[in-house]
């Protein structure tokens, strides 16, 4: 695609509704992500099963927004 093109098609794409640039950007983001995994949703639903049930069970080790929040920001600083 030429510089022209890519420079029309945006500018086109500019003038659109903030709606249909929603849209069309969730549209765009689709076409850049691999095939969904027919299995994925499935294995989530195994998975978050199993994490309630350690919860129920008091032995899963839950942490506090604050601590979360800390460790996410460590990891960031780190990365």
């Amino acid at each position: 695609m030429s510089n022209v093109t890519l420079e029309t098609l945006r500018a086109e794409a500019l003038r659109l509704s903030e709606d249909e640039r929603a849209q069309l950007a969730q549209d765009l983001m689709k076409s850049l992500d691999a095939p969904a995994d027919p299995d994925a949703a499935d294995a989530w639903d195994k998975e978050i099963v199993r994490r309630l049930a350690e919860i129920d069970a008091g032995t899963a080790k839950l942490v506090d927004r604050a601590e979360l929040r800390s460790r996410m920001q460590q990891r960031l600083r780190d990365a």
